[in-house]
């Protein structure tokens, strides 16, 4: 099996001895910056298959070199993990609404970083084979996006087009948490303005369709929402 690698950009020098020296216990392949235009020229060059990305960094800040990496074709895929010393949700909803897969504070658990990176690993890596435009199924629930049509233990729900959207992106990645404006901009285009109580109405309607299996949707306060990961918990 081909080593998978990973690109660190930190700037604090004790947390990427330990990020880099944990990750290559795993069996990661891993390269390091500690500058914010160093890393991006780094990962633009080696496309690895996974970023970690600090936020507060010289030169570029991680927020910066996120939307850049998400906005480039050749970079787009590759699945990027926030790591801050920041609290703030603000801060967190912004790197989610840049396109970031997920994002842990500081200080943090090695263990359970490495097990989210392997998490984001399986899931880019089943992308991958899918295709975006591939029907999902997740136990009794399917969704076809060339017909949209979701059916639940083969009794077909009756959505929207805006709630079909919403709810096949948060099918398409099981556990991440989604932004409202991330939802929604993929749901209604870029160039849409909307409320999160807009949002909110949609995710209600997808709920509701789906009945006694309601829970499978989660809110992760002040941030968004996503799907639970544990099928066998929601069904």
């Amino acid at each position: 099996m081909k080593q998978k690698h990973i690109i660190v950009i930190e700037d604090e020098k004790d947390i990427l001895d330990v990020l880099e020296y944990n990750l290559k216990r795993e069996g990661f392949r891993v390269s390091t910056s500690s500058d914010g235009k160093a890393g991006l020229n780094m990962v633009r060059q080696d496309k690895p298959d996974l970023v970690l990305l600090d936020i507060m960094l010289p030169e570029i800040d991680g927020l910066e070199i996120c939307r850049i990496l998400k906005n480039e074709s050749s970079t787009r895929a590759i699945p990027i993990i926030m790591v801050t010393a920041k609290e703030e949700e603000s801060d967190v909803v912004l790197g989610l609404g840049l396109g970031a897969d997920d994002y842990v504070t500081k200080p943090f658990s090695p263990k359970e970083l490495i097990a989210r990176i392997k998490a984001m690993l399986r899931r880019s890596n089943e992308t991958d084979k899918t295709g975006s435009s591939s029907v999902i199924t997740l136990g009794p629930l399917q969704i076809d996006p060339e017909k949209y049509s979701v059916k639940l233990s083969n009794q077909t729900l009756n959505l929207t087009r805006t709630e079909f959207r919403i709810l096949y992106k948060l099918t398409s990645q099981p556990g991440r948490v989604f932004s409202r404006e991330q939802l929604m901009q993929d749901a209604m285009g870029e160039h849409v303005v909307v409320s999160d109580r807009n949002i909110d109405v949609h995710i209600r309607a997808i709920r509701k369709s789906l009945g006694e299996h309601q829970k499978l949707v989660e809110t992760v306060r002040n941030v968004g929402y996503r799907l639970k990961d544990n099928f066998d918990q929601g069904l």
